[in-house]
């Protein structure tokens, strides 16, 4: 199987001498699913920007498809629209990512920076409006929906782009537990698809459910595990260790229970009653 990304050494400064990113070495293979997963502030985000070209290493080297992903390789207009065309992102925030005047032409947007036919640009919005239930929403602006129907409103003018790597930061921020269940239906059918997914995340129970992998970040901004999903939340030291669970004592009569809690909207049940 081939390697989509590869990160070797990679440093990542913001200012000097405050790292976002130390000494991280990780490939991502052609059709994984990877969730990062680390507390507030531990990299994640700065991870999915790298991935997205959108930030770049202080040090160390990140190559993308076989090739350098640098400052100077998407300066090329052919190697840009190639990795554009491959590579989609979706941002923690809905709103940083929604510019239209109404959804439709959210959906659109992209595939008309792709320089397809209109027809083709139609049906793509078409079957994503579908894929993510959203046929209701296409007339209205972005300003008129929920958060929840931002975020797929946001996912589905990544997917009418057709890539094969969807970088999410954060998916399940603002959505109710029905459309958490729905967004893991959609990796599913992602997942069958062959698409690369890396998804950065708090939240233990969507990581467990999604990925092939989990990716642990610590708050000192280094890669501290790397595994399956059931040898990596096996880790109950590590998760405290690293600010993705947390103790909490409750005291009955004279006997005082130590419980661990999961953070994040879908914690994992068995993680919150320290199982």
């Amino acid at each position: 199987m081939s390697a989509d990304f590869v990160l070797e050494g990679v440093r990542h400064e913001y200012r000097a001498g405050a790292p976002a990113l130390a000494a991280v070495d990780l490939t991502i293979l052609s059709g994984e699913h990877v969730a990062v997963v680390g507390a507030n502030g531990s990299g994640k985000s700065t991870l999915l920007k790298m991935l997205d070209g959108l930030v770049f290493p202080t040090s160390g080297a990140i190559h993308a498809f076989g090739a350098p992903l640098t400052e100077d390789a998407l300066e090329d207009p052919a190697f840009r629209r190639d990795f554009r065309a491959r590579v989609g992102f979706v941002f923690q925030e809905a709103d940083v990512q929604l510019f239209c005047s109404d959804a439709n032409d959210e959906l659109a947007f992209g595939p008309l920076q792709l320089g397809l036919a209109r027809e083709e640009v139609e049906r793509r919005v078409r079957e994503a409006a579908r894929q993510l239930r959203i046929e209701p929403l296409l007339d209205r602006p972005p300003y008129t929906l929920s958060g929840g129907e931002k975020k797929r409103v946001a996912i589905a003018s990544v997917l009418t782009m057709r890539p094969h790597v969807l970088l999410l930061d954060e998916p399940t921020n603002a959505l109710d537990p029905r459309s958490q269940v729905w967004l893991l239906d959609v990796l599913d059918e992602w997942k069958q698809e062959g698409r690369t997914v890396v998804m950065a995340t708090h939240d233990l129970s969507a990581a467990a459910e999604s990925a092939d992998r989990i990716v642990v970040l610590s708050e000192g901004h280094t890669i501290v595990a790397d595994g399956s999903p059931d040898s990596v939340l096996a880790q109950r030291e590590l998760l405290l260790a690293v600010n993705l669970i947390h103790e909490h004592t409750h005291r009955h009569a004279s006997t005082a229970h130590r419980h661990a809690h999961a953070h994040g909207p879908g914690a994992d049940p068995d993680l919150a009653h320290g199982h």
